[in-house]
């Protein structure tokens, strides 16, 4: 059988890591003195391992809700002698300066810190205790870590861990002191998004050997500095910078450039403009160049060849058949080109095996790759293009994008923009028909995103989108491992007394689908969370509103299906009120079908429970029920359930009937004639996970009445629905009772006619090998 898209199973290093990670103190630590988390005497691990222990770790704050960050977890890594690490990559807010602090014994080859704005200029003097191994390092969109807090000196480690607390430090003074003097074998360096403050070339000058720069976004007011390293860089990003006649005629003397990106967010923020001239210089002196970003230009002449002098054939790499004409002078193809947001990506033949741009799915795809994580700005553009193929056209590359719209969420889950599109995307990249292509772990990823999503935006559209995407599942199967979470989650948006409708919609129905076809310990964890209130809130708002629409119908749905089997729930239904809503609702909405029949399904429930019954068991109830039984409403299913109530009602005896009017034979009476009106073969809008309800009502002598709605109800099913229900009945026990019935003097001749033909039923069924229906 082929394998489904993701069907890739973790790696045991991967698992291992992970459970690691959240069983800490029964794995490799010990809470010691002040319950401060300790490495074990005996763990020696060696880097290999603790840079999976700290990527997995930062990875898992970010992405999983319910795994919580552990107070001094760096620590562990401070000692090299038990610990080593060598490549670390940390991001956004979870990393303080304590934390680089801690690790700053250890040899660091490489160390990324993207967007981690808690870092203030104390982490500098920790940056440099790692300059003698130092090879690689970015301070991506760290905008804070040139800044002292307070406008104070650097402070020691001990003074400041008050300060930690703080979530970003404020901004005051820009640290002056610090230099790069003695990062000898630093050779690739990132420092996009860094205040405009900061003096790029002053830092840079002590770094002549440096192979690999990223300054996106920074301010060059001098660009020629940049020629100190002409003959080393092999890579230069200026993502966002001010282009200029001068910053180009420096580029152009780095003949040992591999990489350029000089492309921007937009082309209206650009006062340079991108001309024939310039990309042919740029082709022309940079021979070595495999990879080259220009999006976000405007091409102020015309650098693409005539349509009608286009190469004959199919789209073409090679550089001689190129479009566009200044990447003619190109040896071979490039091996990445960026041309996002501008209009050269819609010409025929490209000289690039991988280009960014907007004109087909494969462009879409790369520029997701490529720029998801620096520059969500980009991201969410292009996630948008892919929202719209899978939407409108066909998403053939089903497995990429999924991996990398889950990429992207889980990168930048606290990007609004991000979120929307990414969200609206999933909705469509997992619909019916792609659904048979994905894998269940694949799957699980996008349910985990969608999730983390809802908890982080409570705006509308974020919401309103993740609750689509769920709804593309089979619930609750496949949110089963999430259960308490989505519950939840879902619990939480339906809190506010006036939520946006479309979303209360969707809420309710997903809320509904989990307690439906679930074991009873779900549906009472499920009510513990506040379950039953919230629908009977839902329910008093409809009420207010006077308007029985699908939340309203979906609300009683919801707690018929959780008081299925379950007191306790159908103990709180009771105790907030629920009966009193149930008289109103039939007050207000006589008409409503569908609603009288939920409300009657989920009253049977309570009936089903002997301790709740006496609290049904006033006039008022039990007149309204007994009316119920002339209901024609939905077929036969709202005097079905009316008469379900009752039979349990009259269970209990005469003694339990406490009231004069009405009285129990004229009751049980109404009963009878509704049953005879019955058609015993209709077909029925119930579903039935077990018949003990049902057959605690058979082998009894002081209700014959609901004996004989019992035994109709067993005829109806098994008959109507013999491939479900047989099975059912004979597995539960239900022929030795049936056989009491035919035994017992009290009951009554249809009843025990239709108890025989229960049996035959069952025993056809059974004896015809042939059928093999479902």
């Amino acid at each position: 059988m082929a394998a489904k898209a993701g069907d890739n199973p973790d790696s045991l290093m991967a698992l291992c890591t992970a459970y690691c990670l959240r069983n800490l103190r029964r794995t490799m630590c010990y809470l010691g003195d002040r319950s401060k988390l300790t490495l074990r005497p005996d763990v020696f691990l060696p880097s290999e391992i603790c840079d999976k222990l700290v990527n997995a770790y930062v990875e898992l704050v970010h992405t999983d809700s319910n795994f919580e960050p552990q107070d001094g977890f760096f620590q562990l890594f401070s000692d090299p002698r038990s610990t080593r690490l060598t490549r670390v990559q940390l991001r956004e807010d979870l990393v303080r300066d304590k934390d680089l602090e801690a690790i700053g014994k250890q040899d660091l080859i490489e160390l990324h810190l993207t967007y981690c704005n808690s870092l203030s200029a104390r982490s500098l003097r920790a940056l440099t205790s790692f300059r003698q191994t130092l090879v690689s390092l970015s301070l991506f969109g760290c905008t804070n870590i040139f800044y002292r807090k307070g406008g104070a000196p650097l402070a020691c480690a001990e003074e400041d861990d008050e300060d930690e607390e703080d979530d970003r430090p404020a901004r005051f003074a820009l640290d002056n002191n610090f230099s790069f003097q003695g990062f000898n074998r630093l050779r690739l360096l990132n420092l996009g998004g860094l205040p405009e403050e900061v003096d790029a070339e002053a830092l840079l000058k002590p770094l002549p050997s440096l192979t690999s720069l990223d300054l996106s976004s920074m301010h060059l007011p001098r660009a020629a500095f940049l020629a100190q390293w002409k003959d080393r860089l092999a890579s230069l990003v200026l993502y966002n910078v001010d282009l200029s006649d001068e910053l180009i005629s420096t580029v152009v003397q780095m003949s040992q450039l591999r990489h350029l990106d000089i492309s921007r967010e937009n082309q209206r923020s650009s006062k340079f403009k991108m001309t024939r001239k310039i990309l042919t210089t740029v082709v022309q002196s940079l021979g070595n160049l495999v990879s080259l970003d220009i999006s976000g230009h405007i091409m102020l002449d015309n650098c693409t060849v005539p349509h009608f002098e286009e190469a004959m054939g199919p789209p073409s790499i090679e550089p001689s058949k190129s479009s566009i004409i200044p990447f003619q002078e190109l040896k071979r193809p490039l091996q990445f080109l960026g041309l996002y947001n501008t209009t050269l990506c819609n010409v025929m033949h490209i000289p690039a095996y991988k280009v960014t741009g907007s004109k087909n799915e494969d462009q879409v795809l790369n520029a997701i790759e490529a720029y998801t994580e620096h520059r969500p700005e980009l991201a969410h553009r292009a996630i948008n293009q892919l929202f719209d193929i899978a939407r409108i056209q066909h998403c053939s590359q089903l497995l990429r994008a999924l991996q990398l719209v889950i990429a992207a969420l889980k990168c930048h889950k606290y990007d609004k923009s991000v979120q929307v599109t990414g969200s609206a995307a999933l909705f469509y990249l997992t619909n019916t028909e792609y659904r048979c292509d994905q894998s269940v772990q694949l799957r699980r990823q996008v349910i985990q995103v969608v999730l983390n999503g809802m908890e982080q935006y409570q705006e509308v559209t974020v919401q309103r989108n993740c609750c689509l995407t769920l709804c593309n599942f089979s619930i609750p199967e496949e949110l089963e491992f999430q259960y308490h979470r989505v519950n939840m989650l879902l619990l939480k948006i339906l809190e506010p007394a006036r939520q946006d409708e479309s979303i209360q919609r969707i809420a309710v129905h997903l809320c509904n689908a989990l307690v439906c076809q679930v074991d009873n310990d779900h549906k009472e964890a499920v009510g513990k969370m506040g379950f039953v209130k919230t629908m009977l809130n839902l329910i008093q708002k409809k009420l207010q509103d006077r308007m029985c629409d699908q939340v309203m119908e979906f609300s009683w749905s919801a707690l018929w299906n959780i008081t299925d089997e379950t007191p306790d729930n159908c103990q709180m239904f009771l105790n907030c009120r629920g009966m009193t809503l149930f008289l109103e609702c039939l007050e207000e909405f006589p008409d409503k079908q569908e609603l009288h029949r939920n409300m009657l399904g989920l009253l049977g429930n309570v009936a089903e429970v002997r301790a709740l019954r006496p609290q049904l068991l006033t006039s008022e109830f039990v007149k309204v029920f007994t009316e119920l039984l002339d209901s024609k409403a939905d077929g036969i299913e709202v005097s079905y359930n009316a008469c379900g109530v009752l039979s349990h009602i009259m269970f209990d005896g005469p003694d339990a009937w406490p009231m004069e009017e009405p009285g129990r034979d004229q009751v049980m009476q109404k009963m009878w004639d509704a049953i005879q009106s019955w058609d015993v073969s209709s077909r029925r809008n119930i579903n039935y996970r077990s018949f003990e309800p049902i057959l605690r009502l058979l082998p009894q002598s002081i209700g014959p009445v609901s004996q004989h709605w019992a035994t109709w109800a067993l005829f109806n099913l098994v008959s109507v629905y013999p491939n479900k229900y047989c099975p059912l009945l004979v597995k539960e026990g239900g022929i030795p009772l049936l056989e009491k019935v035919l035994e017992m003097d009290s009951s009554h001749v249809d009843t025990k006619n239709m108890a025989r033909k229960v049996m035959e039923q069952c025993a056809t069924f059974k004896e015809d090998p042939m059928d093999t229906s479902k």
